[in-house]
């Protein structure tokens, strides 16, 4: 399966995740081998080897920081703000060119610290029943982007690994509803879909990740 075979790293995507594990020591250490499991569970990715349609060159993507509960479009609560500063730290040292969100504020709320201090004005994307429309509607709208540009998507449980492939990365599993962590970033600026999955912010608590246990015999 695409989701368990490990890859070496880009080297040119090493500066990256070198500054970021600078800031988050639970990212695997990144030396220019094979990708190492860290505390964090940093895994590197590999994808098909055609060429993909995609134009922008990095793209970043997470899930909306942890919801408040109530209602039909809760906002944050004060971790999931917590984890919105997160990220603008994490992606200091990634210059972006464009920001995609849903119209629900969770995902809005998450990607404003991102949007103000890149100055950015994000694109926001419906969401809708049919997973696979929407994510093929996001991927239109990074393959409009120009070659060498970088965006950061943040989206909903269901919705990150179906866009990842339709950017045509590699096939992962959906996340549990607990899991707020992860940071992806899918980069193809060598003909092949390379994806790197990190922690950003405070690790999700354990057991987060329960929905892909299998069953009890």
């Amino acid at each position: 399966r695409d989701h368990d075979r490990v890859e070496d790293l880009h080297a040119d995507l090493l500066p990256i995740f070198g500054a970021i594990a600078l800031l988050y020591p639970g990212w695997a250490t990144v030396d220019g081998g094979p990708a190492r499991r860290g505390p964090a569970g940093l895994l590197a990715l590999l994808g098909g080897a055609l060429p993909l349609p995609a134009q922008a060159s990095l793209v970043i993507l997470v899930r909306h920081a942890e919801k408040a509960i109530g209602g039909d479009d809760p906002g944050l609560t004060m971790e999931g703000w917590a984890r919105a500063e997160a990220l603008v730290q994490t992606l200091s040292c990634v210059k972006l060119d464009g920001v995609i969100t849903t119209r629900y504020q969770r995902t809005r709320l998450t990607a404003a610290p991102v949007v103000k201090a890149q100055k950015l004005e994000p694109v926001e994307v419906a969401a809708s029943r049919d997973i696979t429309a929407h994510a093929a509607e996001v991927a239109s709208l990074v393959n409009a982007m120009p070659a060498g540009s970088a965006v950061l998507i943040v989206g909903h449980s269901n919705t990150l690994a179906p866009i990842i492939a339709a950017l045509g990365g590699p096939t992962i599993p959906e996340l549990c509803d607990g899991q707020y962590d992860g940071l992806f970033f899918l980069d193809w600026r060598h003909r092949r879909a390379a994806l790197v999955r990190g922690q950003y912010g405070a690790a999700d608590a354990p057991g987060a990740d329960g929905c892909h246990a299998p069953p009890a015999p």
